[in-house]
């Protein structure tokens, strides 16, 4: 992205308060790897804080700068430097996929005739990163080739100090016969080692929640996964999208849809189908209707990517069996977490706390 660019696409956001009524917002910094263009984050960042400032935005002091990394140049310099000035409105996230095995899987230097896995240049930035962002989360994907390793990269997570670590599976037709009873095999192990070795009081695995894995009632909770057309993604060019897997550098074989430019503002035509959709509009009657609804996700770059024609009304559903299988596994830990509780006698509204995907209860 050029600097023309993101100044123009700053000047129309912070110009038209009637179209961004949000009374907070975060300015997501995402690539690629962002931190690659440290000397232009900064500027934006800059041009940002000042220009809130002199338009006496209400943006102003709620606000924050929002960014996932792999974590191979946070110790640089620049990093640290954005980093000492910025530190009260930013979140960083280091991606590190678990296990050193598991981490170098996909996420792998290229070049010269030589490849070799990451892990080793990222781990080594963890205690600098939870030094300074100690609650700071991870997030990890699970596709079918990495069922294998969910246990023990979860676990091995939490020995690096990493207290949350949220996990999903992607949304993309992946899979093969039996991931499903793997993928809950290990979710069985992971809720075995978490409760017996007592790490729920201080961790957390976002696999593991007690809002999930029940059904939903159309009418009064119909809202969309969610919030593609509810913000605003801005490419290198300048072009708006309604999420960033709308791109063309997103997509399999679909034409990116763009609903709007620096120049000339967002298209509420090409807007609107977003506003509209929801739960119901775009779910097959099965899952409509699914005894076990609740906490299976979607994304709707994806639906579109996969839809039969250029709809985004079309859910994809590759991951019902995965779903299925992680909603067995979920009962079984809530209903092993709770007996030993109720063994040694602590009451669920006591001090003692332990943690849960969403929050901590007490």
């Amino acid at each position: 992205m050029s600097w023309p660019v993101a100044k123009s696409a700053i000047d129309y956001i912070l110009s038209n308060d009637d179209l961004f009524k949000e009374e907070s917002v975060i300015w997501d910094f995402i690539g690629g790897e962002p931190f690659l263009e440290i000397d232009l984050i900064d500027r934006i960042c800059d041009y940002l804080k000042t220009e809130m400032y002199r338009r006496n935005h209400r943006w102003f002091n709620s606000y924050r700068f929002s960014f996932s990394t792999n974590g191979i140049n946070y110790d640089s310099q620049k990093v640290q430097d954005f980093i000492s000035k910025n530190k009260e409105h930013l979140s960083i996230g280091i991606t590190i996929d678990g296990t050193e095995k598991k981490h170098d899987l996909n996420r792998i230097w290229k070049g010269d005739g030589e490849e070799r896995g990451s892990y080793k240049d990222v781990v080594r930035n963890i205690p600098l990163w939870l030094s300074q962002f100690p609650v700071g989360g991870t997030k990890v994907t699970i596709s079918s080739a990495d069922i294998p390793y969910i246990k023990e990269s979860v676990l091995h997570l939490y020995s690096l100090g990493i207290h949350e670590v949220n996990i999903n599976v992607v949304f993309e037709d992946v899979w093969s016969e039996g991931d499903d009873l793997k993928f809950e095999n290990q979710l069985l192990e992971l809720a075995d080692a978490i409760i017996d070795n007592g790490l729920y009081q201080h961790n957390a695995c976002s696999f593991f929640s007690e809002q999930i894995g029940k059904p939903l009632d159309a009418a009064n909770d119909n809202q969309n996964w969610c919030g593609a057309g509810r913000m605003l993604a801005i490419d290198a060019a300048g072009n708006f999208y309604p999420c960033t897997r709308f791109a063309a550098y997103s997509l399999r074989s679909k034409k990116p849809i763009i609903i709007g430019n620096v120049h000339d503002g967002i298209n509420w035509n090409k807007l609107r189908p977003f506003l509209s959709l929801d739960r119901t509009t775009q779910s097959p009657q099965k899952c409509i209707d699914c005894e076990v609804a609740s906490g299976c996700a979607w994304c709707q770059g994806e639906n579109y990517d996969a839809a039969e024609s250029d709809t985004i009304y079309q859910r994809s559903t590759a991951i019902c069996k995965m779903h299925k299988a992680r909603v067995r596994a979920n009962n079984y830990y809530w209903n092993k977490l709770y007996r030993k509780l109720e063994i040694e006698g602590v009451d669920r509204n006591s001090e003692q706390c332990f943690k849960k995907s969403d929050n901590v209860i007490c």
